[in-house]
């Protein structure tokens, strides 16, 4: 089957550089889904020789699929009818049902067919070019594109994520004709805006990125990433720097450039008097610059720019670079400087007037409920109640610092190095700023006392206030981000092994609220404990822990996650002992014949009762089993008592096996349920293992 080169590439003006390596997979991935979908259940077979590539520059989106066949097969499509049994009368003759079938698809009656009963139709599917399907599928595949926002561009009403320029369509050799976004085909592209503005001619899909290079473009995103990350490394080392390369900022500075080149520029030592956070992040968010540290990790007066363009002069473009951070850098110098002249706690005052939320309060009004919280859970964890209260007090001031109003990510951070300035307590400096953390998944946690009741107290005003408002997250919506408030909060109790009940923490936290009714109080405590134990199925989830278990620990609803954690390790240790899958059966039957039964927790198994040796054997081991227990359950070492659970799997299966449970004599029956009810309740104070799957 003939196969051809096909190469797609639109080009705009300048895509935003954040998103340029998700539109370029998507761009893609929609190319191939399309593909997919005209080929039908022959997809993969048939695309299973082609080589799919993407490109992406800061003005351009395109793919090249080698070997791709030049037409779809033709097929046959197997059109299932009417039974035969209705398609004929009495005399033989064509019923409606038939008539209708034939006029359905097109055919007369001897082009039909019996299979099974039923008449069939085999519908012959011509073979058709694909270079006619390909400019539906590109359409399609742009169309999809995930693009926060849509423009337009002159007096068109087309829309895309930036005004489209040139469109290349080359299938072979051939342009294919057609027009997409207002852009006709053709076999010309552009190579860079300044090294290279005269059209470039592709006349096969195989030359584009050698093509492209000669032009000054590197097509391939990955390369370029990879080009200015070595050059970025290779100017830090001339420096005797350690350069800091973020992913984040790598992606971008990769979508800015079509022609890298790294160069380093110089700034003043006296810049270094700031806090080096600010000036970090006033290169990187600013001007998009990496920033070198020493080898004690302190930041150096340089600064790494990453150029779209190949100067016969570097130092004028260093020096225009050096121009244009000067200010930045002296606008945070005039921040920091003016900041200290008035302290944290003459700030808090104007807390009062920014609103937290309506009908919360201010932002003045959550320091003082914080406040309270903090101390009342640093006492809990053997901490300073004085040094928290303060802390949650002063924690929010640096809100209204010229510097955090310039730089909203240093919130927190400013507020440790103005509390230090101000004299505050160490520790009570150092909580304001962990207040925050941890700020996203697999963040650093607080390592102080002050700042874990801080940053649990913080989380749980929050989230109180908005369910007791009425305001919990709905499906994708969570504009006060409750869910990661929750994931803080869990990880911070279960990794700094706090031994912390949220019924507790909740209901203090919930009783601060003036604007929570205390009608409501209760059941707004137990929506929100619900809401945060709900939360640890996706913690449980990221670690790797199946649903299962985290579902076998949920039915008895702990509150308190340091042994909700302890529970799940326990029953993850469990599912990996021999015992385990009868085990869980076991408890599944028992479940399912005491659901059915009233069983009384005040009546114990009558031992006079029991008259098989099974059952005997079972009692007696249960006795032994709850003495051997106790302690293990007190000391929470729940991994070690279902380890000793498991011993009981033989006097189990003993008993399924010669023990008629529902027996005709009422007393031996009630017995015998009350006796597997015993059994299960051993197991019950660790996990439901009955929902193990």
């Amino acid at each position: 089957m003939a196969a051809l080169d096909f190469l797609v590439e639109l080009g705009t003006a300048e895509l935003p550089p954040k998103s340029l390596s998700a539109l370029s997979k998507a761009f893609s991935k929609g190319i191939l889904d399309g593909l997919k979908a005209e080929l039908g259940r022959d997809a993969d077979k048939l695309l299973a020789d082609i080589t799919l590539e993407s490109f992406a520059t800061p003005r351009r989106l395109a793919v090249r699929i080698s070997s791709l066949l030049t037409e779809i097969p033709g097929s046959v499509n197997l059109v299932q009818g009417p039974p035969i049994k209705i398609c004929y009368d009495a005399d033989g003759n064509p019923t409606k049902a038939l008539l209708g079938f034939a006029k359905k698809n097109n055919t007369e009656l001897d082009q039909l067919s019996e299979r099974g009963g039923k008449i069939s139709y085999a519908q012959q599917i011509a073979a058709k070019p694909i270079a006619a399907i390909l400019p539906s599928i590109v359409e399609k595949s742009l169309a999809k594109l995930p693009i926060a926002k849509r423009m337009r561009w002159g007096s068109s009403r087309i829309e895309f994520v930036r005004p489209v320029q040139w469109l290349v369509m080359l299938f072979g050799e051939q342009v294919i004709d057609c027009t997409i976004l207002g852009a006709t085909a053709s076999n010309k592209s552009r190579g860079h805006r300044f090294h290279h503005s005269a059209e470039l001619t592709i006349t096969t899909a195989g030359e584009y990125e050698n093509l492209l290079e000669k032009a000054y473009v590197i097509t391939s995103f990955a390369k370029r990433r990879a080009m200015i990350n070595s050059q970025v490394l290779a100017q830090a080392k001339k420096i005797n720097g350690t350069a800091h390369i973020e992913a984040d900022l790598l992606d971008e500075v990769t979508g800015l450039n079509e022609w890298p080149v790294a160069l380093t520029g110089q700034f003043d030592q006296e810049f270094l008097s700031v806090p080096q956070e600010a000036l970090i992040l006033s290169m990187k968010e600013h001007q998009k610059y990496f920033y070198t540290t020493d080898q004690d990790g302190k930041l150096m007066p340089y600064f790494i720019t990453v150029s779209n363009i190949e100067s016969k002069d570097p130092k004028k473009v260093i020096s225009g670079n050096e121009k244009v951070i000067k200010p930045r850098l002296a606008d945070a110098v005039f921040f920091f400087e003016n900041d200290k002249k008035t302290s944290l706690a003459a700030r808090t005052a104007q807390l009062k007037n920014i609103i937290f939320q309506k009908e919360l309060g201010t932002v003045y009004d959550k320091s003082e409920r914080n406040s309270i919280l903090a101390g009342f859970i640093s006492e809990l964890i053997a901490g300073s109640k004085e040094k928290a209260q303060r802390a949650a007090l002063l924690a929010k001031a640096d809100l209204i610092t010229d510097m955090v109003f310039e730089f909203t990510d240093l919130q927190g951070l400013m507020g440790y190095h103005y509390a230090l300035h101000d004299g505050e307590d160490s520790e009570v400096a150092q909580a304001i700023y962990e207040q925050y953390l941890p700020k996203f998944a697999g963040d650093q946690l607080p390592q102080t006392k002050t700042g874990l009741a801080l940053a649990l107290a913080d989380r749980l005003d929050t989230l109180t206030g908005m369910f007791g408002i009425g305001q919990p997250p709905t499906g994708s919506k969570d504009p006060f981000a409750l869910r990661r408030a929750t994931l803080g909060v869990l990880r911070i109790i279960i990794e700094k092994q706090l031994d912390l009940d949220l019924k507790q923490l909740v209901t203090l936290a919930v009783e601060q609220h003036s604007a929570i009714k205390p009608t409501d109080r209760a059941a707004i405590i137990k929506q929100v404990v619900d809401f945060m134990l709900e939360r640890l199925r996706a913690y449980y989830d990221d670690r790797g822990i199946k649903v299962d278990t985290y579902l076998s620990v949920a039915a008895l609803q702990p509150s308190k996650p340091l042994d909700f954690d302890k529970r799940i390790s326990a029953v993850q240790h469990f599912r990996s002992l021999s015992a385990a899958s009868s085990l869980a059966a076991a408890n599944k039957r028992v479940a399912n014949i005491i659901a059915k039964q009233t069983v009384s927790s005040t009546v114990t198994v009558d031992r006079a009762l029991l008259s098989e040796a099974a059952e005997i054997e079972l009692y007696d081991t249960l006795l032994q089993l709850s003495t051997a227990l106790k302690p293990l359950y007190a000391a929470g070492d729940y991994q070690a008592a279902l380890v000793l659970l498991a011993d009981i799997q033989q006097p189990i299966d003993a008993f399924f096996d010669n023990v008629m449970v529902m027996a005709e004599d009422q007393k031996v029956q009630q017995n015998r349920i009350r006796l597997l009810s015993e059994l299960r309740e051993l197991f019950l104070q660790i996990a439901d293992i009955s929902l193990l799957n």
